[in-house]
Formats: structure tokens, C-alpha cells, sequence
């Protein structure tokens, strides 16, 4: 399989979708790799976490969240309580940006057949976005200082944008935003249940809305 090609039934299982990102050279972002960071996780998860970018421990690790924002997320994921076991990690874009970052339009858009084959293959009830690149990749109009803890719906799943750890790390009343933010994800689940009860074609497509159950 060569890099360019991305057609999202190319690649039958997680572990064929990973090698492809690991020999990637559709931007940039792959001279300056030490390693791609194609995800993590549970295979059969129901929850998807998307982060925005690898950092300095991901891109030497080659696994996603292993440096100080990842220790912030495992305890925020132990309060709810949840694992590692059972979510599934990655990022908009697989490979570090450099000195951290925010990828650029063109790095989110070479990344993005994998992003959309890791949807399919996972096929979660909950995407949970950290950050601002994240959540714009699915809710565009949306601003993370007004969104965040928000259960949203994007075509028949549920959207729940956080703000990404590292700004917790950076800002003490972040950190307790994302605490408190955080221990909604049950319900965001129990919403999920609602939404593929309720859903039907037409309203597949639309932006995204505040979940009323």
C-alpha cells in the first residue's frame, strides 16, 4: 500500500490503518518525525478521545498522551471512573507539529482520511474533542470557552468538546473546568442511547445541537 493511497475501505482493520500512518508522507510533518502517533486504546471502545497533536513524549513514544497532559487526562478519566482500556486515543494530526504547534490546514487535511477511517472502524457513541482544533474539526462554529462540557450531537453521534489538558496545566481554573466537565461523560453515553433512538436520516448533516433528552 502506497501513502497516497488513502481510500478509507483500503484499510481493513486498525492495525493496517496504523501502518499507513507510520509511513506517511503526505505532509510536511513527516520530515521532522521521530515516530507517528497513530492512536491507542480499545478496539471495541464506545468513547473516541481526539486530541489535537502529538507532543515531544508522543512523538518519541509513538503512543498518544504519555507526557504531562497525559497524566492529567488519566486522572480525569479515573474520576469518571474509566481506563485507557476502554477508550480509544488519537489526534487530528498523527505526527508532531513542530515545537508543539497547532497544525496547520493542510496537515489537518492530509490527516483526515485516517481520522475518518478510525470513525468507521471504532464507530464510538461518543467523540470527546480536547481543544480548539479538535472541536472545530466536527463543530466549526463553535468556540471551546463557551462549549466545553457541552453534549452535543454530530451526525447521530454524541460531541462533547473539553478543553485540552495542557491548557489545565496551564491555567488552574481550566483544570477545574475540565474536573468538573469531565464527570458528564456518563450522561454523554446515556445520551448517546437517546440520539440513536430518536435519529433518522434527515437529520444526519446538521450541526451540531445541545442534547435535550
Amino acid at each position: 500500500m502506497t501513502t497516497a493511497d488513502t481510500s478509507a475501505n483500503s484499510w481493513g482493520s486498525l492495525d493496517e490503518l496504523a501502518s499507513a500512518m507510520r509511513s506517511c508522507t503526505k505532509c510536511a510533518l513527516h520530515q521532522t518525525r521521530t515516530n507517528a502517533v497513530p492512536g491507542s486504546g480499545s478496539p471495541n471502545a464506545e468513547i473516541l478521545i481526539i486530541g489535537e497533536g502529538p507532543g515531544f513524549n508522543e512523538d518519541e513514544q509513538g503512543l498518544p498522551f504519555v507526557g504531562r497532559s497525559g497524566k492529567l487526562l488519566d486522572e480525569l478519566l479515573a474520576a469518571v471512573p474509566l481506563s485507557r482500556d476502554d477508550i480509544f486515543i488519537t489526534n487530528v494530526v498523527k505526527c508532531r507539529p513542530p515545537d508543539n504547534r497547532d497544525p496547520l490546514p493542510d496537515e489537518v487535511a492530509a490527516c483526515r482520511p485516517y481520522l475518518e477511517r478510525q470513525l468507521q472502524l471504532l464507530n464510538p457513541k461518543v467523540i470527546v474533542t480536547l481543544g480548539r482544533v479538535s472541536m472545530l474539526r466536527y463543530y466549526p462554529e463553535g468556540k471551546i470557552s463557551e462549549d466545553h462540557g457541552k453534549i452535543l450531537e454530530w451526525e447521530g453521534r454524541i460531541l462533547f468538546p473539553l478543553y485540552h489538558p495542557a491548557a489545565g496545566l496551564r491555567n488552574p481554573a481550566i483544570k477545574r473546568e475540565l474536573q468538573k466537565d469531565v464527570l458528564k461523560l456518563p450522561e454523554a453515553l446515556r445520551a448517546s442511547t437517546n440520539s440513536a433512538n430518536n435519529s433518522s436520516p434527515s437529520e444526519k448533516n446538521k450541526e451540531p445541537n445541545i442534547n435535550r433528552p
